[in-house]
């Protein structure tokens, strides 16, 4: 029987290579974002592209009574967020953690009954390298993505009873994504003038990185822990984030 992947963020970046990598393998994919738009991809009858808001709740259990069963969930959908922490506005650190933090948690919280009550079923959590080194510039940020690596260490226990399997994902710097593409607020706009010396070989650096990751990586890292035999928990993707991974 041919299985269903369901991801979040799929209008661009690691979420649409994630969606073209399933479906190049035969699966049935349902790909999500804010608006719907199915000329994104190319004409199959084993995609569903549907409409989702993680952050307001009736926009979910609307995606998963369009969506039926999956066997897997990928939360992918993510907003970015660079600056000074001393010039970040409090609504901007909300807006962070309802869309990376709550919004993947009431994800997982929406697909584990059906899941559960199969007793089969995967979730792929989609976080960072910034988890696996200590990066300026990104505390908040950070903390988003950090606080779902402790939440999917502990779901993975609690699921695992019942058949369910939780992984962690963590992308590396990718120029065209996250932190430049998905930022809410240019980081221009969050450096106070006190920061000016101390942001700029941090800039430069991620405008020139000697190692970054590319959208296959994350699709392809996405695969191996969907098909992973050997019960492990994180997957590093990119060459960048596969560094961090084993100097930490």
């Amino acid at each position: 029987m041919t299985k269903t992947i369901l991801i979040t963020g799929t209008s661009s970046g690691y979420g649409k290579a994630t969606a073209e990598h399933f479906l190049s393998r035969g699966w049935n994919v349902i790909a999500t974002m804010r608006r719907a738009d199915r000329s994104l991809f190319s004409k199959t009858d084993r995609l569903r592209v549907l409409p989702l808001d993680v952050t307001i709740p009736s926009s979910i259990v609307s995606l998963f009574e369009s969506a039926g069963p999956i066997d897997v969930l990928v939360n992918n959908a993510g907003i970015g967020g660079v600056g000074a922490f001393e010039a970040m506005p409090m609504s901007l650190i909300r807006q962070l953690f309802e869309t990376n933090t709550i919004g993947v948690m009431a994800m997982c919280q929406a697909v584990t009954t059906q899941m559960r009550e199969r007793r089969s079923g995967t979730i792929i959590n989609v976080t960072s390298s910034v988890t696996l080194g200590e990066f300026p510039l990104a505390a908040a940020y950070t903390a988003t993505k950090q606080a779902i690596e402790g939440f999917s260490a502990s779901l993975a226990h609690e699921l695992s009873y019942f058949g369910v399997r939780v992984k962690l994902v963590e992308p590396g710097y990718a120029p065209t994504t996250r932190f430049g593409a998905n930022a809410i607020v240019p980081v221009s706009e969050l450096l106070p003038g006190g920061y000016a010396d101390f942001a700029k070989p941090i800039l430069e650096a991620f405008a020139n990185p000697a190692l970054i990751t590319a959208e296959s990586d994350v699709a392809e890292a996405i695969w191996q822990a969907v098909h992973d035999t050997e019960n492990k928990l994180r997957f590093p993707a990119g060459a960048d984030a596969v560094a961090l991974a084993k100097a930490s």
